[in-house]
C-alpha cells in the first residue's frame, strides 16, 4: 500500500470516527498538517479504577499503514500494568504482524490490517478494564495489582484526579 493510500485511509477513518463517535473515547490530529499524528482521549471506562478519568495518548501510524500497527502512548500520567513507565502501550493488536518470537502471543492476536482505530481504541478501553498482569510491561504495577489491590487502586486514584486537573 502506497503512502498516498494509508493517508488516504486515516482520513477515512478520522471522518468515521467524527461523524459516528464511539462511547470512550474521541480522536483527532495532532498538527492537521500529518494525518499519521493522532491525540485521542481515553474516558475511563465505568466500573474501574479508571473511571473519570480523561487520559490523554497519542497514536503514532507508520506509513506502512494497515501493513504496519501504530504504536501508542500515553501523554498522561498511568498506572497500569500493560502501560510502561513512559506511557506505551504494550497489548497484542499492537504488535507487529506474525509470529510472536518469544511465543506467548498467537499471530491471530498481533496486528492484522484489518484493525481500525476504532478496534484499537476499544481494546485499550477493555485492557484498562481487564489489565493482564500476567504479561507486564509495568512489573511494579502488575505486581501491586496482584499483591495489594487497594494500594494499586489508590495509585490509579492518582491518575485520575491528575488527568481531571489537567483536563479542565
Amino acid at each position: 500500500m502506497s503512502e498516498f493510500q494509508s493517508a488516504l485511509l486515516l482520513r477515512k477513518q478520522l471522518t468515521e470516527l467524527k461523524k459516528c463517535p464511539v462511547d470512550g473515547f474521541s480522536a483527532g490530529l495532532i498538527d492537521d498538517s500529518d494525518v499519521y499524528r493522532w491525540e485521542v482521549m481515553v474516558i475511563g471506562p465505568p466500573d474501574t479504577p479508571y473511571e473519570g478519568g480523561f487520559f490523554k495518548a497519542h497514536l503514532i501510524f507508520p506509513k506502512e499503514y494497515p501493513l504496519r500497527p501504530p504504536t501508542m502512548k500515553f501523554v498522561s500520567e498511568m498506572w497500569h500494568p500493560n502501560i510502561d513507565k513512559a506511557g506505551n502501550v504494550c497489548i497484542s493488536i499492537l504488535h507487529e504482524p506474525g509470529d510472536d518470537r518469544w511465543g506467548y502471543e498467537l499471530a491471530s492476536e498481533r496486528w492484522l490490517p484489518v484493525h481500525t482505530v476504532e478496534t484499537i481504541l476499544v481494546s485499550v478501553i477493555s485492557m484498562l478494564a481487564d489489565p493482564n498482569s500476567d504479561s507486564p510491561a509495568n512489573v511494579d504495577a502488575a505486581k501491586q495489582l496482584r499483591d495489594d489491590y487497594p494500594a494499586f487502586k489508590s495509585n490509579v486514584a492518582r491518575c485520575v484526579r491528575k488527568s481531571q486537573d489537567n483536563f479542565e
